[in-house]
């Protein structure tokens, strides 16, 4: 009925003659079109390794450049996998590049990473590493779990984010528990911090 009511107030509106008509929304022209050898959407397709799928992206719109060596993405819907093909983690952003040569991703703008045990990682700008099979980014992160979340600026880790390396400016909070900023080596591994059990921490020799 509400349906029937709207057609019915349009037709009558277009009968008086109405001249203040809405122009319905144009979709706005990527400028990577112009000069792309070839542009698919959708786009689908996966990363290999030596034969075994490590990952496979969706993408909205696909741009070729190099001779099909290059693939400039829109609307970037990532999904990793184990070496056993169990499903590792989603990756989502708006844009990204792909080589097709090394299956090497870059994923930019509002990028989320969320794994299968509920982790869930943000940040501007993303590496996939297929070879490596190692995100990174240089840019600022966050991460969360149900207890803990986690940030800095700079990480190195695997997809699933169990292993993660902090650049620099690492801090976090886990079960209520905060701690400041902390400055770990580049080649040490941060970890979120841990909430303290009901006996205190004993105090660490120092060699004299």
């Amino acid at each position: 009925m509400r349906a029937f009511v709207v057609v019915g107030l349009v037709a009558a509106s277009a009968s008086l003659g109405c001249t203040n008509k809405k122009q319905p929304p144009v979709e706005a022209h990527s400028p990577l079109a112009d000069s792309a050898d070839q542009v698919m959407y959708p786009a689908r397709f996966n990363l290999t390794d030596q034969g075994l799928q490590r990952a496979h992206v969706d993408a909205d719109t696909a741009y070729f450049f190099d001779d099909n060596n290059r693939m400039e993405l829109q609307g970037v819907h990532a999904t990793f996998f184990t070496v056993t093909g169990a499903k590792d983690a989603v990756l989502t952003s708006r844009h990204g590049t792909t080589n097709t040569r090394t299956n090497n991703m870059i994923a930019r703008k509002d990028v989320v990473v969320v794994s299968e045990d509920g982790r869930r990682l943000t940040t501007p700008e993303l590496i996939y590493n297929q070879q490596k099979n190692e995100i990174s980014s240089d840019s600022a992160f966050v991460m969360t779990e149900p207890n803990r979340r986690l940030e800095g600026i700079g990480f190195r880790s695997d997809p699933n984010m169990k292993y993660i390396q902090i650049l620099s400016g690492a801090k976090g909070v886990a079960k209520g528990v905060s701690t400041g900023p902390l400055t770990p080596a580049p080649s040490a591994t941060a970890s979120p911090p841990r909430a303290s059990s009901s006996t205190p921490a004993r105090p660490v020799p120092t060699k004299r």
